[in-house]
C-alpha cells in the first residue's frame, strides 16, 4: 500500500532533509488540498507528522489536526511529540485512527507497553528511525532525530512483540528527504527476521523503480512524502506500480 505523508510546521507542509530543521523545504499549499487530492486518487491511509509537537509537545498543532481530520474520511496515522497516554487520547478523540509512537518507546519501555494494552495495538504505530553504522548496527534515534540512542531496532521490536505489536514504520534517517533511493537491504533483512510484523518503509523514495523494488522487499506499505510533493510521480502511478504482480 502507498501511504502519502505530510509533515507540518505552523500549519504549513514541509520536508526536512535527514530530519534537520535547518534544511527545510516549504510547500506553500494548504495541507487539506494535498490530502483531498490523495483521497481523490483512492489513497486509503494518510500519514501526518506534527513537527512542532515533535520539538515541543506543548506546541502541538491540535486545532489544525482536528480541522483536517474533521474534513476527511480516511484512515490516518499521526505522530509528533507523543509523551503521555493523554496525548494519545487527544489524537484518537480528534479522529486519528492510529498514533505514531517514537522516542518514548526507547525512553520508557514499560510506560509504552501499557499504551499498547490500554488503547489496542491496532491503534499504535511504532516508529523506528535508525542510523546504521559500518557494523550494520541499527541505532534508534529519538527527540526528533536529534539524539542517537544505544538501542538497536531488533531489540525494540522484540520488546513490544509481547504486547501485540502490529505496525512498524521504519525509516533510514540517512535516506529521508534525500530522494537517493530506499534502503532495500534493510527492509529485506527486517521483514525476513520479523515476518509477523506489518512494516512500513520510509526514506529516500524518488522514482517508480524505487516503489517496485520496495514491493518485492517484504514491506507491506511505503510512506512517501517529498517525491509526491515534488511531482516525481503521482499517487495514482505509485499505486498502480505497487499493485503490479
Amino acid at each position: 500500500m502507498i501511504i502519502p505523508a505530510l509533515d507540518l510546521i505552523k500549519g504549513n507542509v514541509v520536508r526536512l532533509y535527514q530530519g534537520n530543521y535547518h534544511k527545510k523545504i516549504n510547500y506553500k499549499i494548504n495541507p487539506l488540498i494535498y490530502i483531498k487530492k490523495y483521497i481523490e486518487q483512492d489513497a486509503e491511509i494518510i500519514n501526518l507528522i506534527d513537527l512542532d509537537g515533535t520539538q515541543d509537545p506543548n506546541k502541538r498543532q491540535i486545532n489544525l489536526l482536528k480541522n483536517l481530520l474533521g474534513s476527511i474520511n480516511i484512515v490516518t496515522q499521526i505522530g509528533g511529540g507523543i509523551r503521555t497516554s493523554h496525548d494519545i487520547e487527544i489524537l484518537l478523540n480528534a479522529g486519528a485512527t492510529r498514533v505514531i509512537i517514537g522516542s518514548m518507546a526507547v525512553q520508557n519501555f514499560e510506560e509504552v507497553k501499557t499504551w499498547f494494552i490500554n488503547f489496542g495495538s491496532e491503534h499504535i504505530v511504532l516508529a523506528v528511525d535508525i542510523k546504521i553504522d559500518a557494523n550494520n548496527f541499527k541505532r534508534v534515534a529519538t527527540n526528533g532525530w536529534q539524539r542517537i540512542s544505544k538501542i538497536n531496532l531488533e531489540y525494540i521490536i522484540e520488546k513490544f512483540k509481547s504486547v501485540g505489536l502490529q505496525h512498524v514504520l521504519c525509516t533510514d534517517i540517512d535516506r529521508d528527504g534525500t530522494l537517493i533511493g530506499p534502503n532495500i537491504k534493510l527492509y529485506q533483512e527486517i521483514t525476513t527476521k520479523f515476518p509477523d510484523i506489518t512494516f512500513q518503509a520510509s526514506g529516500g523514495i524518488s522514482s517508480l523503480n524505487d516503489v517496485a523494488l520496495l514491493r518485492n522487499s517484504g514491506v507491506k506499505s511505503v510512506v512517501i512524502g517529498r517525491a509526491l510533493l515534488e511531482d516525481k510521480f503521482t499517487f495514482s502511478e505509485a499505486k498502480r506500480c505497487w499493485q503490479k504482480e
